[in-house]
């Protein structure tokens, strides 16, 4: 398995040592393959496949948005918790597409069905198993509107297949998280073990996501893999409840995807006792598996945020309701003159108290409490009276930047992920489509 250096080559492209990367492991029950269909015209990966060839519990979370895919209407019409396969390509969002993506994307839903029954057919176990289009799932990621390279995806599906690899080290999953980027410098890849019961589970994990990120989901695809035995229900209900302080709790520039979807496949080779019940002790360990790795993902989103050179922890305490703390938090965290502050390492208090403000909350200025890193610089409706921003200011230059607010006024907190706003920002997407 060889990675494909042209994901990597764009000047603009700032890749990491391969590494710096997590080691994933292989997860029983799962192929899986990357190949390019040329769809940026400058033989990148860009085509992902997962194909669980006994099939794997299937739960996922979308974007949102009241415009969605002709891939996410696909997933939501066919209603499936027990799946086969995963396709996911990147370049072409395949949103107001109008009929021709919808139809370009049941041609291909076929090809697949076809491709994947005759590998069933072959396999050494000698079990046929017939690939119906229900059985698929899609992913897309890329430009909204324009035509979708239909032709171009369905023409690769037999080398997508044939390539499937049932053993999937650290650079089979590298080269898998690679297919799916767009304006991403860096693939992001995760990895947790955990055990349900005796039983040893592994979840290895792969995401894409840089701009157009915002609360539930932003333009992120993220994909989990499991060899866990969890009933699809119990899934999703871990799944959504991860996402709320992991994906659904990241900003880099507060736009909303067409494209959103986050998903856990569960092969069940782990042959974990059967779970009956989402208060079984037996499950506590799994979900803090599964967050941990949501959570690793997501701030990798961040940090690869469009041009960004900070990561932003804002840490909003003291709150009436997690409601009221969640918005605090995401209008500062979405503060174009608060981003751009950061990016400048001007530590402008003034913004955060404006975007705590423009929140519209009900909170009490006098017993507002506001930190950047260890430093109080307000309180008591005015600037603290040890503030002095020239000790501050070597702060500043730090590449991680953190931002506490208390309230003083309940018990409830939240905590937001975010980036700074750079001139690369306006440069990346004003030229996104050249």
């Amino acid at each position: 398995m060889t990675v494909n250096l042209k994901n990597f080559l764009n000047p603009k492209i700032k890749m990491s040592k391969m590494g710096e990367f997590q080691t994933l492991q292989s997860i029983e029950g799962l192929e899986i393959s990357a190949v390019s269909a040329d769809l940026y015209g400058d033989g990148r990966d860009d085509l992902f496949l997962a194909f669980f060839p006994e099939g794997a519990n299937f739960a996922a979370i979308y974007t949102t948005s009241k415009i969605t895919s002709a891939n996410i209407n696909w997933n939501l019409k066919i209603k499936r918790h027990f799946v086969k396969a995963l396709l996911v390509n990147t370049y072409s969002a395949n949103a107001f597409t109008g009929i021709k993506g919808a139809q370009g994307l049941k041609e291909i839903a076929h090809a697949l069905s076809k491709a994947l029954t005759l590998k069933s057919s072959q396999s050494p176990s000698g079990v046929s198993d017939v690939i119906k289009i229900s059985d698929l799932i899609f992913g897309s990621t890329g430009l909204i509107g324009g035509t979708f390279p239909a032709t171009k995806i369905k023409n690769r599906i037999p080398e997508l297949v044939k390539k499937l690899r049932t053993e999937q080290n650290k650079f089979v999953w590298f080269k898998a998280a690679s297919a799916i980027m767009t304006t991403d410098t860096r693939p992001k890849l995760g990895y947790e073990e955990c055990k349900i019961g005796n039983k040893l589970v592994k979840l290895s994990g792969i995401a894409k996501g840089s701009g157009m990120i915002s609360p539930n989901l932003a333009t992120t695809l993220g994909y989990v893999f499991t060899d866990a035995n969890i009933p699809p229900v119990f899934l999703r209900a871990i799944l959504k409840k991860a996402a709320a302080t992991t994906f659904n709790s990241i900003s880099v520039d507060s736009d909303m995807s067409t494209n959103d979807m986050l998903a856990v496949f569960a092969t069940g080779k782990a042959k974990n006792s059967k779970i009956y019940n989402i208060l079984d002790p037996k499950l506590q360990d799994f979900e803090k598996a599964l967050h941990r790795l949501l959570l690793n993902l997501a701030k990798q989103v961040v940090v690869d945020g469009e041009g960004a050179k900070k990561f932003i922890t804002i840490n909003v305490v003291g709150a009436k309701s997690l409601p009221m703390a969640r918005n605090i938090g995401f209008s500062i965290a979405n503060s174009p003159l608060f981003k751009t502050a950061m990016a400048g390492e001007d530590p402008n208090w003034g913004r955060i108290v404006m975007a705590i403000g423009k929140s519209k909350e009900n909170i009490i200025p006098s017993k507002l409490q506001i930190k950047i890193g260890n430093f109080l610089v307000a309180e008591q409706s005015k600037m603290a009276k040890d503030y002095n921003e020239n000790d501050i200011k070597e702060y500043m230059k730090e590449s991680s930047i953190i931002v506490d607010v208390n309230l003083n006024i309940g018990s409830a907190s939240h905590t937001v992920y975010t980036c700074d706003m750079t001139h690369e920002y306006i440069n990346i997407n004003a030229d996104y489509r050249n």
